[in-house]
């Protein structure tokens, strides 16, 4: 049972930063969707909701204080801030809830002022974060795939079917939906 958190915060941990490999900076932090949604924006975004919820709501020192300037200014990385920076923090915090992982039990109580019932457990934690994590792993899946084309959970685990015409399958969609307009 303890090993299930772990194990599905780490898939997610490894998964979401390879997303920006190959990449150029300008494509990183290119804004793709309405909402301004970029690939480092998110490595971000998780580094500091990770340090939130493994350090403070934990009762443990946060690794990545943050002091949040503007709203919504923890989704891009801002001018002069850089993509080995925001890597940097992201591992910084992964290893940090890693360790909490470790050394606290699962009923160790937390508290998350902003949610309707804030006391909590870690085991309850993990869950939310893990939830969280992997919302935004499928973000950079979609986010990477329309940059270049590159898709999968992994390099090494592309989780895609071999050997597959995905031009002939986006097709046969295309005229799916055409019959519906």
């Amino acid at each position: 049972m303890r090993a299930d958190p772990t194990r599905y915060l780490q898939r997610g941990w490894e998964a979401l930063p390879w997303k920006l490999d190959g990449l150029s900076d300008h494509q990183v932090r290119r804004p793709l969707t309405p909402t301004g949604t970029n690939l480092l924006g998110l490595v971000k975004h998780v580094a500091l909701t990770t340090s939130g919820y493994f350090g403070e709501v934990l009762g443990r020192p946060t690794v990545l204080p943050w002091d949040s300037a503007e709203p919504n200014d923890d989704m891009w990385a801002a001018p002069g801030e850089t993509r080995a920076e925001v890597l940097d923090w992201y591992a910084t915090a992964v290893a940090d809830a890693e360790t909490a992982l470790r050394e606290l039990p699962l009923d160790h109580p937390a508290h998350v002022s902003w949610w309707p019932e804030p006391e909590v457990t870690l085991g309850r934690i993990a869950i939310h974060m893990t939830a969280e994590l992997h919302r935004h792993c499928g973000h950079a899946d979609i986010l990477r795939e329309l940059l270049d084309g590159a898709a999968g959970m992994l390099p090494q685990v592309a989780n895609l079917p071999a050997d597959f015409s995905w031009e002939t399958y986006r097709a046969r969609l295309q005229a799916e939906a055409d019959r519906h307009t």
